[in-house]
């Protein structure tokens, strides 16, 4: 295609030119095919001779693309950011920010030594201090923090370095949305030049002599699917014959062209399988003798081997050059070789795709979904681009050998032979074995085609460029046959000719006729000289010739052929030309003066049948004379009795099969489209009537019928032509549509017909299942169409081609061209439309323009004089305007919608968009062509055609609102039309007037909701019609959105929105507040603003089923525009964004309204929130939260809210919540507005509220908080530390490093702890399923595909982010402290302003942020020191503790800030109340919770801080002469006391037993003060969840509930408070520990005693509820009910019926538990653990029981005990003592620490078995455990029945399990000795009752039953019963006192046996019939045990059965008798 300059006539303007806000460009893009073949000489010079046909055909293909561009359009930069890979450099411009999580350094697992617990008692109290402070060096001090400066210049000053180094853009630092989300679709564009398919390089690399080198060969190489039984390529001709044979030939070769010489070719491949075959043929040149004697010299010899065969081969050459000579320009058939394709095609991603397709287009056959994948391409560079290689494996270049060859049988060459045999040999391996090859060696190299091949031609020979002159070798594209259709319109020319010789009959010919070849020729006329030289020339020959000879078969009479022939078809084809056969017979042995050829007969075809092209099979006849005079004209078998007669073989029967295939972008091949074409042309130019057209003949007279005839039918042909000329047909059908023509003087009007038809090619198109569409089920090709192809029908051909000639199209108005029938309807049709649209318009048009002019007169008319080019397209004439009274396609195409009936019209608006694009298409040209850009909108268009559209939108709403209505399968097809009317009205707003438009957009709204009654269907339709419109690069103008902002300058020409605008200075203090609402005066003025906001507020104010995804669709819609804004070029001055800002205000009121339905990032993130129940694995949430504490008890015991429930106090209504993904789009959406806002306006806002809004707006910056925390880098391999210190377990880890970020991860976890139906949030469910489109942060899978670098620049845009989002949180809670008057701030503000700045600092920060946050918390403390401490303890201790926190920081700057912070706070409290103590011990507190709970803190930087403090205090002047400094450095003091207790904890991190000992041991160190026990025992009872031993958790939580109680007994005397400690022994014995200190030494009443938040009633109460949830996590359901025996009287004292209810369903749940899981529980296991050896320190000798998780096994405690000792004193040096008996300290080496481990169970008394019922209570407070120890007298632990002994051993502990430590000290120990008959007999008894319950078990278990009835009658049983009887009751003991003993065994054994039976016959019973054997054995085995046991059991002791007293004889006798009852 011959390079075109680009045509571009830009658009006229830019941001503010009012008026002409829709710019066109009508592009011509310059090389269309990506790729330009040099164009074929012979068409360019021979136009005039030209069909017509083929005329427009050919400038289809080489006209010009024609695109609509607008200016701007796309361009909101949005895209342009995220497409145009500027996002790569972005990153560039961002400063690093610094957080602490990134900075610390994971700790060395190394092992520590472990250091020795020194003894509890040796601890004073808070005063010992083990480190000396002043030893260190302290950090630098803030220079300003002690002078005197007024608060009002301190925030000033903080505000100017606030607002220094801010980024711009907050959307760029925003991770980008979903493609779908926002912006016009793009249609899925096909690629108008080839179709996918997969492309490889094939390289031929070398022929190997196979053995022996002696003659030329060639290669012919093609491509064959053996399943389809298809040839799917044309064949590529190459040889590799070296000089020397190239030189044999040379007689017969005139010229070599360098085409001819390729050895590398490219075949695509569009529908890949395991089925295709590479084949390559080999032929030679034609010698005497069959293929198998010429084939043998190659199976023999071989030339390597010298001697005789090398005189043979150089004989053989010799030969061969003599017959080359003579024969060389005939081939023979030689060898072949298959090669299989299976391995380069990757089959799964294939099936991927397809599945994809098939999901996107409905279900359909394999073949069709690939043909879909085919065509759903975008444009690339060229056809062989390689990113459409993707079913191709990536496999490398391969480089296949082949090494046999299959030697050619003369009999068997066709085409069906070679598939029967490919299909055997594919089967079978034997066959592969049993074929004749030839040794050889074949190079083929195979690879995936590269992006751009150089030095390409394509499969006509045309070079592609870029082609290098100097490349001799040329690459050669391959022409595919595909196996089935490929529908793609043609957009190249190509006229090409396969002529395929199949086979040959001559059998009953003379004998003369054996070695046959055929020549084929093109002629163009029936002399000799008429041959063209179109047929393609095979390798290293000329590259066209003029005849083509078939491959010789030896002596056969019927020979099969293969031959391809490839001819280049004329354009212009007549009725002379013809395909010419002539047969010879070639002789091949040399004899005098005998010719080589002898002419056998000739045969032909005809090319031309009714001027139609003739492809297919024929079976030709063959004559033997000289053909008559024009024998063309006929086809061979009609021709005519000729004078002297024809001779033909057999009597004019058919004997030459040959199949012609022609390859054509001219011949359509399908009937319906040749009539309807020729009919067209005949309109079009001058022809003689009448005209013929196949088998009829059409006149003037008929023409009109027969034309409107074919345009009816059209539809009618087959799809693939169809498809093939699309664009032509279509350009064909707009030419009629448009264009009266005059017919033997009439005119005829085919305006309907074309129309109609058109509609019906659509229909057809979309309801093939063969043909792609978009995701909105848009028909690709008519995308394509329209976007690339379509331009207005021209008025006149253009001249160039022929001469001017009168053109038959007669041109009058519109009135004259429709009928009066039609002229009716038409009036029918305007008097329905809208009749209000008429006043409106104009109100509405004047004002838009008004406003227009008055901005920008000036600037459009200097841009336009820029933008306008002279340039435009000169072949069109229609560029000249054109006169009026033409038929415009645009008002055409409307009225033909607007007056169709029927299925028609049914059609049409079911493809509306098609017709739209049409119309929006047109219009535009028009509009250029017209040069109307300048013409006021109004009057560019007719008012007949604005009725048209007007009524055109009326009835698409109407057929939307009524698709809704029916079943649910409609509302797809609903949406997609309600799409296409949204991008027409779209394109509309940038060429018709604006308040036409909105008008109809009005009208389209009001009619949806008359029609609709489901909100969120109506909701839904309404917005992704509002999105779409939206999305318009001119949306701000459109909203006229200069007119937003307050300090707007009044508009010059008084308008009705100026007047109504709040730009008038006395109103608008009163307008300020009506800014942030959606008033209707917004609404008129901001019109699609107004309604986008309506549908969002619409939306979030539904509580309908399904609403959530519409809210999803209403937030990202705003959000995509607001991005939008954001980046966009025209918007980056700040003056233009304070007003864009404005424009948006009313979206604050909005979110404030829809803050309860707002995801609550912070209970995701710490478990604290709305709902107080903690989670499963406590994964990141205190065992005892505070604020969770806070927000179970209730807010109605305290007014303050607490900072874990700042929802909770609002009275809302209750919606669904939305998820996260949403409720952050609609944050950043807040805070965009709220950072580019004018400040001032926001102020002025703020101090109008009431206190009401004001808490809105701090919980919202609380939310806002927690969602833009930093979430840190990870990379797959390295999980940060701050990761880590969050973790609770490995669990947890692993989802902390997979899953961070609060989208998935907390939506999965939030998903653990919600019950299945959420009844306080109905919709909560909804969002929780794991969606991965949903989730922004997508890092499971994608993270780890990620490079480091990737990784480093998303953690600094993140980084970036989350300091942005904070710093724009901070300069509102400033705001809000400048606009409220320290008198508000009573009213609850400060506590919301100190909660949001608590929140940011418990969240991961940057230290940017830290340090202004720091700053403006200074200034609060100077501001409103006095009432921070008297009103706001609460948050002045989450202060303390967070301000702390950051004073252990590792990095300076923030270390440095904290301690300045923490400085004044302790100097302003002392200052405002004379004596800090309440501040003491909340520092003191918040240092002990720190040390507990924080892993990460680093106590040598806090230690470092605390100087720092001391270093202020010393240097402070002011307060030098007060109390003060003293105080500080006592606080000081015991601050670095505690910190030393922590030193020691990080020594014992890894022992948790330790640990937990040690904390213990420092609760117990605060007996005398309350409060810290109280933190120490949260601090225990967090480190306990976070191992999951949540009962211990639990106990901590009873504790510290107890040590309330009691100090709220010392203050109040309330009957329904517990009284003190008391009330908790049934929950816990050990509670007791908590019972007060005398009054004496502690009073509660003393200022900063007990004032923590939990002495309270409220704390108490959630200080219960928190370890109720906890006893019921760790399944001591019992113990739950204990708990709130306390909690009820305290709620039914509250009259809490709510709480209440929620206790006694959580009651009802423990007791449902306990009814349903009983006996299943597990408890704990105990194992006695014995520490021995000097090594332990304090540890040695001393004996503990630990409780360890349920179905903990000894080697488990086992294993973890000496892995962890021995990392402490090497493995060596630690040693497990495996049995359980007394340890010998003599025998133990010195340096050695030695473990015992035993495992124990728990032990009751008697008497105790009694009270302890249930499962449950003997799991339940224990103290006693019991372990036996097996021994012999000798030493052995194990010996023969009569001298095996056993220990047991009862130990006692000092508390009862479970307690607040998992491992308690033995107290007391007592042993008991069994002889070995008592042992005896106690192994009976247990088997006894082993039996019974086998026995007696329900529902039966036999192969229990059988189990334990083996082991106790089993022949074979090893000291089993029958011994121990024999053993100890064979005789009667000597020692009288074993007879008690014996006695008891005999009975033992009387019971065993009575159970056996009674077992064996249950047994019985229980069998199937197999086992009868088994049952008769088993049986047999009782009876001979119990035969064996008689006597045994029936000898008793005479001595035991004597009388006490003697009496009568009677009374004896029955004292006799009395021992065999109880026997009974």
């Amino acid at each position: 295609y011959p390079p075109v300059p680009e045509q571009e006539v830009e658009g006229l303007e830019d941001m503010h030119t009012q008026d002409h806000v829709r710019q066109y460009t009508l592009r011509c893009p310059a090389q269309r095919a990506g790729r330009t073949d040099h164009q074929p000489n012979q068409l360019k010079g021979s136009y005039v001779e030209l069909d017509p046909h083929v005329r427009d055909c050919v400038q289809t293909y080489i006209r010009e693309w024609l695109i609509v561009n607008r200016k701007n359009q796309g361009n909101s930069e949005t895209c342009t950011f995220k497409k145009k890979g500027s996002r790569r450099d972005f990153h560039k411009t961002l400063q690093k920010q610094t957080f602490e999580s990134e900075t610390l350094d994971c700790n060395d697992a190394t092992p520590r030594p472990l250091n020795v617990l020194c003894d509890e008692t040796g601890r004073t109290t808070l005063t010992s201090c083990d480190f000396n402070l002043r030893s260190l060096q302290p950090d630098p001090r803030l220079e300003n923090l002690l002078q005197h400066v007024s608060v009002e210049d301190f925030e000033r000053q903080n505000e100017e370095a606030r607002r220094a180094n801010r980024h711009a853009e907050l959307f760029a630092l925003y991770p980008a949305m979903d493609e779908e989300t926002a912006g016009k679709i793009e249609p899925l564009l096909l690629n108008m030049y080839s179709h996918k398919s997969e492309v490889l390089m094939l390289c031929v690399s070398f022929l190997n002599r196979f053995d022996i080198e002696i003659e030329p060969l060639f290669a012919c190489i093609a491509l064959y699917d053996v399943k389809e039984r298809k040839k799917i390529s044309e064949n590529f001709h190459c040889d590799l014959n070296s000089e020397q044979f190239k030189g044999f030939l040379r007689s017969h070769t005139p010229c070599i062209d360098s085409s001819s010489q390729a050895r590398s070719a490219v075949f695509s491949v569009t529908y890949p399988s395991s089925d295709i075959y590479l084949v390559v043929k080999i032929e030679k040149v034609l010698q005497q003798g069959e293929i198998g004697d010429c084939a043998e010299p190659y199976m023999i010899l071989k030339e390597s081997e010298g001697g005789k065969s090398k005189e043979k081969v150089e004989k053989l050459k010799a030969q061969a050059e003599s017959f080359c000579q003579r024969l060389g320009r005939y081939r023979m058939p030689f060898a072949w070789a298959p090669i299989s394709l299976t391995n380069f095609f990757n089959f799964s991603t294939l099936e991927r795709e397809m599945s994809e397709t098939e999901s996107l287009n409905g279900n359909r056959t394999t073949g069709d979904r690939r043909t879909t994948m085919l065509q759903a391409r975008r444009l690339s560079e060229r056809s062989l681009n390689s990113e459409d290689n993707y079913a191709v494996s990536n496999f490398k270049a391969t480089t296949l050998t082949v090494n046999t060859f299959i030697k050619q049988e003369g009999d068997r060459l066709s085409d069906e032979d070679l598939f029967k045999f490919l299909t055997d040999y594919k089967r079978s391996s034997s066959l592969q074995r049993r074929v004749k090859s030839i040794p050889g060696s074949l190079k083929l190299e195979i690879s995936p085609a590269s992006e751009v091949l150089s030095c390409c031609l394509t499969p006509e020979l045309l070079q592609v460029k870029p082609f290098p002159e100097n490349r001799s070798r040329p690459q050669k594209e391959i022409l595919e046959f595909p196996v089935r259709e490929v529908y793609v319109p043609h957009t190249v020319y190509r006229n090409l000719l396969y002529v395929y010789p199949q086979r040959l009959n001559f059998a009953n010919r003379l004998a003369s006729a054996r070695n046959i070849t055929i020549k084929i020729q093109f002629m163009c006329g029936e002399d000799a000289t008429c041959a063209m030289p179109i047929i393609f020339g095979k390798s290293s020959g000329p590259e066209f010739l003029q005849e083509m000879y078939t491959a010789i078969t030896y002596h056969n009479k019927s020979p099969d052929f293969y031959e391809e022939v490839k001819i280049k078809l004329p354009a212009k084809l007549t009725e002379k030309h013809h395909l010419l056969f002539t047969f010879y017979h070639i002789s091949c042995q040399p004899k005098q003066g005998a010719c080589v050829e002898t002419l056998l007969g000739y045969s032909w075809l005809p090319i031309l049948l009714n001027d139609r092209l003739q492809t297919g099979h024929y079976c030709l006849p063959v004559a033997l004379d000289k053909l008559p005079l024009n024998y063309s004209m006929h086809s061979p078998e009609k021709v005519p009795s000729q004078s002297p007669p024809i001779k033909w073989v057999e009597g004019h029967k058919g004997v030459f099969n040959v199949e012609v295939q022609a390859v054509s972008s001219i011949h359509t091949q399908d009937n319906h489209l040749e009539k309807f074409f020729t009919l067209c042309h005949s309109l079009e130019s001058q022809v003689t009537f009448p005209i013929r057209l196949m088998e009829q003949k059409i006149t003037e007279a008929t023409l009109e019928h027969e034309l409107k005839l074919s345009i009816i039918c059209l539809n009618s042909s087959r799809l693939e032509p169809l498809v093939l000329f699309l664009h032509l047909v279509l350009e064909k059908l707009f030419q009629l549509a448009v264009k009266p023509m005059v017919i033997a003087g009439q005119t005829a009007n085919f305006s309907q017909f074309a129309f109609e038809s058109v509609v019906a090619i659509v229909n057809s198109l979309h309801n093939s299942k063969d043909l792609s569409k978009d995701q909105h089920g848009r028909n690709c090709l008519l995308a394509s169409y329209v976007y690339y192809v379509f331009r207005l029908p021209e008025p006149q051909r253009d001249i160039d081609w022929k001469g001017p000639q009168e053109s038959r199209y007669y041109t009058f108005g519109r009135t004259t061209a429709v009928s009066v029938g039609s002229r009716l309807l038409q009036s029918r049709v305007m008097s329905c439309s809208n009749p209000d649209i008429h006043g409106t318009q104009t109100a509405t048009d004047e004002e838009v323009k008004n406003i227009m002019s008055s901005k920008v007169v000036d600037r459009s008319s200097s841009r336009m004089s820029f933008y306008i080019e002279a340039t435009s397209d000169t072949s069109n004439a229609s560029v000249s305007p054109r006169p009026s009274n033409k038929k415009h396609f645009h008002e055409e195409l409307a009225l033909q919608m607007v007056v169709s009936t029927g299925m028609v019209r049914e059609t049409v608006f079911k493809y509306a968009w098609f017709f739209f694009e049409l119309l929006i298409k047109s219009m535009a040209q028009y509009v250029h062509n017209m040069d109307k850009q300048d013409t006021l909108r109004r009057s560019r268009f007719s008012d007949r055609f604005k009725d048209d559209i007007t009524t055109i939108v009326n009835v698409v709403t109407s057929e939307i609102a009524a698709l809704l209505v029916k079943a649910q399968k409609e509302t797809e097809h609903a949406e997609k039309i309600n799409i296409s009317l949204a991008f027409f009205l779209y394109d509309l707003l940038s060429l018709m007037d604006r308040g036409f438009v909105f008008n109809l957009i009005r009208h389209y709204c009001n009619q949806l909701s008359n029609k609709l009654n489901t909100l969120p269907t109506l909701i839904s339709m309404r917005l992704e019609f509002l999105r779409i419109l939206c999305s318009h690069e001119h949306y701000l103008n459109l909203n006229l959105f200069f007119m937003t902002s307050v300090s707007a300058p009044a508009s010059p020409s008084p308008s009705l929105s100026s007047q109504n605008s709040s730009s008038c200075s006395s109103f608008q203090d009163q307008k300020i507040a009506s800014m942030f609402d959606l008033s209707a005066d917004y609404r008129q003025q901001h019109f699609l603003a107004g309604l986008l906001f309506t549908e969002l507020a619409a939306a979030l104010d539904t509580e309908a089923e399904g609403i959530s995804k519409v809210q999803r669709k209403a937030i990202s819609a705003v959000h995509s525009l607001l991005s939008s804004h954001d980046l966009d070029r025209r918007c980056l001055k700040p003056e233009v964004k304070v007003k864009i800002a404005a424009l948006y205000l009313p979206l604050v009121g909005i979110i404030l309204d829809a803050l309860p339905q707002l995801y609550d990032f912070t209970e995701a993130r710490s478990g604290k929130g709305r709902t107080g129940s903690p989670d499963e694995d406590q994964e990141s949430t205190n065992a005892i939260n505070q604020s969770v504490a806070w927000a179970i008890a209730g807010n109605q015991f305290n007014l303050i809210r607490s900072s874990g429930a700042p929802l909770s106090s609002l009275p809302y209504k209750q919606y669904n919540t939305l998820s996260p993904d949403t409720t952050r789009n609609l944050l950043i959406c807040f805070l965009w507005i709220m950072k580019n806002a004018e400040q001032s306006l926001i102020r002025k806002w703020i101090a109008d509220l009431p206190s009401m809004q004001l808490n809105r707006i701090l919980d919202l910056l609380f939310i806002c908080v927690s969602c833009f925390e930093y979430k840190g880098k990870q990379s797959s391999d390295k999980v940060s530390t701050q990761v880590l210190q969050k973790s609770r377990d490995v669990k947890a880890r692993l989802e902390e490093a997979l899953l961070r970020g609060e989208g998935a991860r907390g939506e999965m976890m939030k998903r653990c702890r919600t019950p299945a139906g959420n009844d306080r949030f109905p919709g909560l469910n909804e969002n929780l399923r794991w969606r991965k489109e949903q989730t922004q942060w997508r890092q499971a899978n994608e993270r780890l595909d990620k490079t480091k670098a990737e990784l480093d620049q998303e953690a600094l845009i993140s980084g970036n982010l989350a300091t942005e989002a904070n710093l724009i949180i901070l300069d509102m809670q400033e705001n809000i402290i400048q606009a409220s008057s320290a008198v508000d701030c009573k009213d609850n503000l400060l506590g919301g302003v100190l909660k949001v700045l608590v929140n940011s600092l418990s969240c991961d920060q940057s230290t940017t942020y830290l340090t202004h946050c720091f700053a403006t918390l200074r200034a609060l403390i100077a501001k409103f020191g006095d009432l921070l401490f008297e009103e706001e303890m609460e948050q002045c201790a989450d202060l303390c503790q967070r301000v702390l926190h950051h004073c252990s920081s590792s990095i300076d700057i923030t270390r440095i800030q904290a301690c300045a912070t923490l400085y004044l706070l302790m100097r302003h409290s002392f200052s405002s109340i004379s004596n800090f103590a309440r501040v003491k011990m909340q520092v003191t507190m918040s240092l002990a919770s720190l040390v507990g709970k924080s892993s990460d803190f680093n106590e040598e930087y806090l230690r470092r801080s605390l100087r720092t403090i001391l270093a202020y205090a010393e240097e402070d002047m002011d307060m030098q002469p007060t109390l003060f400094p003293v105080q500080v450095k006592e606080l000081l003091r015991n601050l670095n006391s505690i910190l030393s207790d922590t030193v020691k904890m990080r020594e014992f991190q890894e022992d948790p037993e330790m640990l937990m000992d040690l904390m213990y041991r420092i609760a117990k160190g605060y007996q005398t003060s309350p409060d810290l026990r109280l933190t120490w025992l949260q601090n225990m009872a967090e480190k306990h969840a976070k191992k999951k031993c949540y009962t211990e958790a639990a106990m901590c939580l009873v504790h510290a509930a107890a040590l309330v109680a009691e100090y709220l007994s010392m203050l109040e005397d309330h009957k329904y408070l517990p009284v003190g400690s008391v009330s908790f022994q049934n929950i816990s014995s050990n509670v007791l520990e908590e019972s007060a200190v005398s009054d004496d030494i502690l009073s509660p009443d003393e200022d900063g005693i007990c004032s923590g938040r939990y002495f309270s009633e409220s704390g108490l109460v959630g200080l219960l509820e928190q370890a109720a949830e906890l006893f019921s996590t760790g399944g001591l359901y019992e113990t739950v009910n204990e708990v709130y025996k306390i909690v009820i009287p305290i709620l039914e004292a509250h009259r809490d019926f709510r709480k209440l209810t929620s206790t006694h369903s959580k009651l009802q749940k423990a007791f449902d538990s306990i009814i349903n899981k009983g006996q299943k529980r597990m408890f704990g296991t105990y194992f006695r653990v014995g520490f021995y050896g000097s090594k332990f320190g304090d540890l040695d000798e001393q004996e503990f029981v630990y409780k360890e998780p349920a179905i903990t096994k000894l080697p488990e405690i086992s294993h973890r005990l000496e892995g962890f000792y021995g990392q402490c004193f090497g493995e060596d040096a630690v040693e497990v003592i495996k049995d359980s008996t007394p340890v010998d300290r003599s025998k133990l080496h010195p340096n050695k620490a030695y473990i015992q481990i035993t495992f124990v169970e728990p032990y009751f008394d008697e008497y105790e078995m009694k009270d302890r019922v249930t499962y449950f209570e003997k799991n339940f407070s224990l103290r006693r455990f019991m372990y036996t120890t097996p021994f012999t007298l000798d030493g052995r632990p194990r010996g023969d029945l009569r001298e095996q002994y056993k220990r047991n051993t009862i130990l006692t502990t000092m508390h009862a399990f479970p307690y607040v430590k998992t491992r308690i000290n033995v107290i007391q120990k007592e042993e008991f000795i069994l002889t070995p008959i008592e042992v005896a007999i106690e192994d009976m008894q247990k088997k006894t009752l082993e039996l019974a319950v086998a026995t007696n078990q329900e529902p039966p278990d036999a192969k229990m039953l059988q189990m334990v009835l083996q082991g106790s009658v089993g022949a074979t049983v090893n000291q089993g019963p029958l011994e121990v009887a024999q053993v100890f009751l064979a005789e009667i003991p000597a020692d009288p006192k074993l007879y008690r003993h014996h006695n008891k065994l005999r009975l033992c054994f009387k019971e065993f046996i009575m159970r056996c039976g009674e077992a064996v016959e249950k047994n019985k019973r229980l069998i199937t019939a197999d086992q009868r054997e088994y049952q008769l054995e088993l049986k047999k085995n009782y009876n001979k045990l119990k035969e064996n046991l008689r006597p045994m059991i029936e000898r008793k002791i005479p001595e035991l059965y004597k009388p006490i007293v003697k009496t009568a004889s009677l009374f004896v006798r029955c004292e006799t008798v009395l021992p065999s009852a109880s026997e009974v």
